[in-house]
């Protein structure tokens, strides 16, 4: 009865209660056929030693000592110890919508800070207080320009991360969006001169780095952008760039829409990470999910209060400025703590070692028979290697050598099938690089 609270009679008497005799009744609204009606496979119960014992059993078939390249929106960066004990503090325990603001001053004082790093970061005069992970910001931010410029039309570079690609089609499927993608070139970047662009494009969306780790132009298309009455927007699945290259915001973006994971946040197996959102004064009312501000009360103490957080998002739906609203709260604490700990030099640098790394690695790799680099431009801390067998097995290859190797990019583009995307960060030491090179040169 330890995680199961109520007794069989007490939930007989809470059946009794509403008319009903089985807990059967409560789901006859669904459709036989969805049903399950047999055990699940799991075994007989166990007892809560056993329980642990079998766990632990399944945990040690995982391959915890291998060396990791993988990169494609999810990036392995060294995580401060002090994150854990300070996110833990009674202050940060609700990481719900913060309505009372006197029983939320920690809660509020930390998403405001976090506020002003991704300002500083991106270079743009107002973030929120973030929104669900990178994917979702982008589709939010296709959806803002359409608010500001009343033009349905939408170019994406092909570049943007597939599945930030796939999350922006769920959200405009139904509502006469006309989403285009552009071709990228030899150097993996867009080309500015075949963008097709018209007086009804709300918005260009452009990821740098891209998907394949290449730097895109970002004033140039900016300045074609605007020539033409549209917004330039800016996404970046891998933040920890924004402490080495120009900020979004200098370059002339009005929308910056990104993913925070590199600072601070676990793998986690792929999420539950933290989306990045900022853009210009000149924009906030639309923009989506909540701000919060400084204030003073009457004897000049500082406080922290939602700044902007319409009804309309909590009551009239069909108004909203976002239907994702929810503040990633923890997330965006850790974000919080690893850039306040980190500080300025610290992000730098881990950007620098970051960059460097990568195109040490790259080098390496390209000096070896049969492996080139498929793009010739800048990139940051990932590039893309064509292999001389298909990508997918040289991974298989490599795992046996407890390498997990870069991702295979032929599920991604078809004409890339034999490439793979390979990740270096400042968790790479040389002597892991060279062993890797010399795997490469092996499994070939």
């Amino acid at each position: 009865m330890r995680y199961i609270p109520n007794s069989p009679d007490e939930r007989q008497s809470m059946l009794a209660s509403i008319g009903l005799d089985r807990i059967q009744q409560l789901f006859e609204q669904i459709p036989a056929s969805l049903k399950l009606n047999e055990p699940l496979g799991i075994g007989p119960p166990m007892s809560e030693p056993e329980l642990l014992s079998h766990f632990r059993a399944l945990a040690a078939r995982n391959h915890v000592d291998c060396q990791s390249f993988l990169g494609a929106g999810a990036y392995s960066h060294f995580i401060p110890t002090v994150i854990d004990p300070l996110i833990s503090r009674s202050e940060f325990f609700t990481a719900y919508t913060p309505y009372q603001p006197e029983q939320s001053q920690g809660t509020l004082q930390y998403i405001f800070e976090f506020q002003t790093m991704i300002c500083q970061l991106t270079g743009l005069d107002v973030a929120n207080a973030s929104l669900y992970d990178g994917s979702t910001a982008v589709a939010e931010a296709v959806l803002m320009a359409h608010r500001l410029t009343r033009r349905n039309k939408v170019l994406i570079a092909g570049s943007l991360h597939p599945q930030y690609r796939e999350v922006v089609e769920t959200y405009t499927r139904n509502l006469g969006f006309e989403v285009r993608y552009l071709g990228f070139g030899s150097h993996g970047t867009l080309e500015p001169g075949a963008l097709g662009i018209d007086k009804e494009t709300a918005a260009i969306v452009v990821q740098s780095p891209n998907f394949f780790g290449c730097i895109e132009d970002l004033s140039r298309m900016a300045a074609i952008a605007h020539d033409a009455g549209a917004l330039l927007i800016v996404s970046t699945a891998e933040a920890m760039s924004l402490g080495l290259l120009r900020s979004p915001g200098d370059c002339g973006a009005d929308i910056f829409a990104g993913e925070a994971q590199s600072f601070g946040i676990p793998l986690s197996f792929g999420g539950p990470y933290c989306g990045l959102f900022a853009t210009r004064d000149k924009y906030v009312r639309q923009m989506p999910g909540r701000l919060v501000g400084e204030a003073f009360d009457s004897e000049g103490r500082r406080g922290y209060v939602l700044t902007l957080s319409t009804r309309e998002q909590h009551i009239r739906r069909e108004k909203a400025t976002s239907n994702i609203c929810t503040n990633q709260g923890l997330f965006a604490l850790m974000a919080t703590v690893y850039l306040a700990t980190m500080g300025k030099r610290g992000v730098q640098e881990v950007a620098r070692q970051n960059f460097h790394k990568a195109h040490y690695a790259a080098s390496q790799i390209s000096k070896l028979d049969g492996y080139d680099l498929k793009f010739g431009g800048r990139f940051f801390n990932e590039f893309v290697v064509r292999t001389p067998i298909a990508a997918a097995e040289i991974n298989r290859r490599l795992l046996e050598r407890r390498i997990v190797g870069g991702v295979s990019l032929e599920g991604y583009h078809e004409d890339l099938h034999d490439c793979l995307l390979v990740c270096v960060t400042e968790t790479s030491s040389k002597a892991s690089i060279d062993k890797f090179v010399s795997a490469l040169r092996e499994v070939a």
